[in-house]
């Protein structure tokens, strides 16, 4: 009458205290739940089978979130979300399915890290006395952040001890992270600067072993890493890769040339770039301000008249008898022509006219560049400096503006703190939080529905109808998510 998703360090801690509460409980009508710090349900334990196939009708099973996002006030993601203690009965809970039991959920500190590690929830019909669940969860949690500490003491050995062996090796440029602990030899040190490592952390997060990245230094590395055994921590090896002998050739031109991006990706820094200082500028976003009619004029001077290099922003705020226009006259102009557009929104006869296309990849596909990126910006600004916890922090964020944002958010940072380290707390409060889209599962879901909303053009139900789900939980989804 039990159930285990996971053998991380919270299951591994509570499951043995889980096996002595449902003894205890045998025949009774009582569930235990035990969900991580993401409110996903890791462990449940039934004091007799009836319950939990009752319990199991309402889709409370292993691996569903219970945040409060997704199902409102509940004992489980309200725990998590004021780090309180939250007792239920019936009507109480938002949901109308869980309106038959009382619940009573107690958060889960990791006593070495201080961080939530989860939640044990205690629920029973709501025509049973539950006056005894709060003392008795509050004991059991006691003793399971006991056994956390004592786990994460012990991890921290084995981890040590692989570190030692690794570092053997006196040359050996490696890293060993996890238990709130990070270990580096020498060389790698040496190697590695504050951004580096926030790098370094990102690529572990998002799995990308065996990852390239090019350090604050210039000098680019290959990662590749293994998880040490009875642990949750992670062994990195830095090889070091030779650096470009000379720069590469600028690679030509096939005109016309189409940047797409999201906004904020730097489409319009590129455009230039490959169109020259002396380019001319046509905006898609001016035909609001100047009228079609007006527009039409203008771009037909510009497209076919000579001189140096154009770039028509925006094409996809074109309408369509403006796109149709524009693809007639760039088949004929005498001027290298550079659009910018963003993703899957533009007229297709556009597109069809162009020689190459460039794809800018969104911000938050590439992590580990946001350290050394971020970093750079700030000492453009002032001449403070990000501690390595606040470029992890940056490195979480989900960055719906790509560039553009972080720039606003450094500047900020550098009106805050023009000299030393900028810590956690001189980031703005909307950017502090680095847990919202720690997994790879999280982002992987935003890119979905990122992607949904763009070929809906914008409609949420449609998008919601092509997602198969209602409309309230796509915008449940969007807000876990931070979609804006």
């Amino acid at each position: 009458m039990s159930a285990v998703l996971t053998r991380g360090a919270l299951a591994r801690a509570a499951g043995p205290v889980l096996d002595r509460v449902q003894t205890e409980l045998r025949g009774s009508s009582v569930a235990v739940l035990l969900a991580d710090h993401r409110a996903k349900v890791v462990d449940i334990r039934y004091g007799e089978r009836a319950f939990g196939r009752e319990v199991t009708s309402l889709g409370v099973v292993l691996g569903v979130r219970l945040g409060e996002d997704e199902v409102g006030v509940n004992a489980i993601g309200t725990p998590l979300e004021t780090r309180r203690s939250l007792l239920l009965r019936g009507a109480e809970h938002a949901m109308p399915a869980f309106h038959g039991f009382t619940c009573f959920g107690h958060p889960i500190v990791h006593p070495g890290t201080r961080r939530l590690a989860g939640v044990l929830d205690f629920a029973v019909p709501v025509s049973r006395d539950e006056r005894l669940a709060p003392a008795l969860v509050r004991h059991l949690v006691t003793e399971i952040e006991s056994r956390l500490r004592t786990d994460a003491a012990e991890a921290q050995q084995r981890l040590l001890a692989a570190f030692q062996s690794a570092a053997r090796r006196r040359d050996r440029r490696v890293l060993v992270v996890g238990h709130g602990l990070v270990l580096a030899t020498q060389p790698a040190l040496d190697l590695l600067a504050p951004a580096d490592h926030a790098a370094v952390q990102a690529c572990i997060e998002d799995d990308r072993e065996n990852a390239r990245i090019t350090l604050a230094s210039g000098q680019p590395v290959r990662l590749s890493w293994a998880p040490v055994d009875g642990t949750e921590g992670t062994m990195v090896d830095l090889v070091v890769e030779p650096r470009p002998r000379r720069p590469r050739a600028a690679v030509p031109v096939r005109w016309p040339l189409l940047v797409a991006g999201e906004p904020g990706t730097g489409k319009t820094t590129v455009a230039r770039a490959a169109a020259g200082d002396q380019a001319a500028v046509l905006d898609g976003a001016e035909t609001v301000r100047v009228g079609d009619a007006e527009w039409a004029e203008q771009a037909s001077r510009l497209l076919d008249g000579a001189g140096p290099a154009l770039i028509v922003e925006n094409v996809q705020l074109l309408s369509e008898p403006l796109a149709a226009l524009v693809a007639a006259r760039m088949r004929t102009s005498r001027r290298n022509l550079v659009l910018t557009s963003t993703p899957g929104e533009r007229d297709p006869s556009i597109e069809a006219c162009c020689g190459e296309r460039r794809d800018l990849v969104p911000l938050r596909v590439r992590r580990h560049e946001v350290p050394r990126l971020a970093q750079r910006m700030l000492t453009e600004e002032c001449a403070a400096r990000f501690t390595p916890e606040s470029l992890r922090l940056l490195a979480a964020q989900p960055w719906p503006g790509n560039l553009a944002e972080l720039r606003r958010v450094v500047r900020a940072v550098a009106e805050r703190r023009s000299t030393g380290d900028v810590v956690p707390a001189d980031l703005p409060s909307s950017h502090r939080n680095g847990s919202v889209l720690a997994s790879p599962f999280d982002r992987a879901e935003r890119e979905v529905i990122v992607a949904a909303i763009a070929a809906a053009g914008g409609n949420k139900l449609e998008a919601a109808r092509a997602l198969g789900i209602s409309r309230s939980t796509l915008y449940n989804r969007m807000n876990a998510l931070r979609i804006r």
